[in-house]
């Protein structure tokens, strides 16, 4: 079915869970307001992203009374949300949420934890050991926070899965200057039309804005079609909300004109990795 989803590229405050949440519920309700179906919001747009040693102080267990607040409004909008959970064994993950019609729909944890460079977070976050598509009343979806859209096997597990829409939930900085543009932007803008292309899938991307520890988050949302085509695209380094009309025709074409997730063979694929694996042991 066609469907409007808004990408809501907020400023969260590091650290501010009441705050950011009180920003979070404004624009869903900006975004009921333009008529989207389905709000998104960037990856940890609870807590901000450089949490470090704060992540155990904004951590939230699905039960919490801040999940529930989000889970009453998901009566009138679906909302995609990221935030830092807290299981019953202590353990805290870089997770996603999938809230519909009351309810939690789907929990995505954070499976590539980036621990390079100017990422710290395997050293402070458990590690989600799974990728799974779900079904919505827009289709069948799959969730992907940041890093996790960088390993190839991550968007192809959910296109095999069935999802036909992929959402990306980031924080990712501002790195490198290609021309008028950084090289981040560039990076992101090439990936996501890839992904979308070559799984005949529809993509969601949500990036944050604002600064944290002098490190600026460069912004750019978009909703790429299965044509691997960027439909629309939020600004650089403000805060912006962009609609994303999400046409069930589009996807129908794509899929006709070019059938390469239907030609995919997931047998020999299966196959060709078990025989990797069992050599790798050797």
């Amino acid at each position: 079915m066609d469907f409007t989803a808004q990408l809501a590229q907020i400023k969260p405050k590091l650290g501010c869970v009441d705050d950011n949440l009180a920003l979070i519920e404004e624009r869903i309700g900006q975004a009921r307001t333009a008529g989207a179906d389905l709000v998104v919001f960037p990856e940890l747009a609870m807590t901000g992203y450089f949490l470090k040693d704060l992540v155990p102080e904004v951590a939230r267990r699905l039960d919490s009374p801040e999940i529930a607040r989000l889970v009453e409004l998901s009566r009138g909008i679906s909302i995609a949300v990221g935030f830092v959970e807290e299981t019953s064994d202590y353990r805290f993950f870089n997770s996603a949420l999938y809230l519909e019609d009351g309810a939690i729909k789907h929990l995505h944890r954070k499976v590539y934890l980036p621990t390079y460079g100017l990422f710290d977070e395997q050293r402070y976050l458990a590690r989600g050991e799974r990728f799974r598509a779900f079904d919505c009343k827009f289709g069948r979806m799959g969730i992907l926070i940041c890093e996790d859209m960088w390993h190839l096997s991550s968007s192809y597990i959910l296109a095999m899965d069935g999802a036909a829409t992929l959402l990306c939930l980031s924080s990712s900085p501002g790195r490198g200057v290609e021309g008028e543009t950084l090289g981040s932007a560039t990076a992101w803008q090439k990936l996501t039309a890839t992904t979308a292309l070559f799984l005949n899938c529809r993509v969601l991307y949500c990036n944050r804005v604002g600064y944290e520890d002098g490190i600026n988050f460069w912004g750019g949302s978009e909703y790429i079609a299965p044509s691997g085509e960027s439909v629309v695209r939020a600004g650089l380094l403000e805060e912006d909300s962009v609609n994303a009309l999400v046409e069930e025709g589009a996807l129908r074409r794509e899929r006709i004109f070019s059938p390469m997730l239907r030609d995919e063979n997931l047998c020999v694929t299966m196959q060709e990795l078990r025989r990797i694996e069992r050599e790798r042991r050797l």
